[in-house]
């Protein structure tokens, strides 16, 4: 009897501790506020678009502050380089939207006023049938002309790459952010780039 007592108690424990959840569930609700877009939210600790933003306005800063775009202007009667924006391979161990952070680069490359900005591959192919397409069908007048495109001198390329360290709750992220600046012609690197974050991550338990 007294074991069939301590069987029947353990089911009311386990009975209020989940009408407890069921309650706390039923309880529930979303609030939504409007933040700016540039305050810093970190709710996970992951990577995120503050991240993005920092790290590719600093990064561009520090390539279009060194010698070769110096050199190249003077090279060519001060005229801007030509840079396309390559691939950023996600070698790290989460899911990160590199091509957020692509047009991050862009945009910090675009409005340093700096450097010529060329279209990707795959936007050079819309383009491409886009004119294409004018050729058949816009008058002459209006119509682009094909060959007229430019070249890109340099390719600006790298990788996300992180280590994670955890223990009881607690977790350190480590990103580091590799950039390289390649002269296409002659593959020589021109710049190579490096950031680096730490975030502390821990996660409060909570007991019933």
């Amino acid at each position: 009897m007294k074991g069939l007592r301590n069987v029947w108690q353990g089911f009311g424990r386990a009975f209020i501790v989940a009408l407890l959840i069921l309650f706390a569930a039923g309880c529930a609700s979303t609030k939504v506020d409007r933040v700016e877009v540039d305050k810093t939210i970190d709710l996970s600790g992951r990577w995120n678009d503050t991240d993005s933003r920092l790290v590719s306005e600093e990064m561009v800063r520090d390539v279009l502050d060194r010698p070769w775009l110096r050199d190249h202007q003077v090279a060519n009667q001060g005229a801007a380089p030509s840079v396309i924006v390559g691939t950023v391979r996600n070698r790290s161990d989460e899911h990160i939207n590199t091509q957020t952070f692509v047009k991050d680069l862009e945009r910090a490359l675009v409005n340093s006023g700096e450097v010529d900005l060329v279209a990707s591959s795959q936007e050079r192919m819309e383009i491409r049938a886009e004119r294409k397409d004018q050729a058949s069908h816009s008058s002459e007048e209006t119509a682009k002309e094909e060959g007229q495109e430019i070249g890109a001198g340099f390719m600006l390329q790298g990788s996300i790459n992180t280590i994670s360290d955890r223990l009881e709750g607690k977790e350190v992220k480590y990103y580091q952010v590799n950039l390289e600046l390649i002269h296409i012609e002659t593959h020589r690197k021109v710049w190579l780039g490096e950031k680096k974050i730490k975030k502390m991550v821990e996660k409060k338990k909570f007991w019933l």
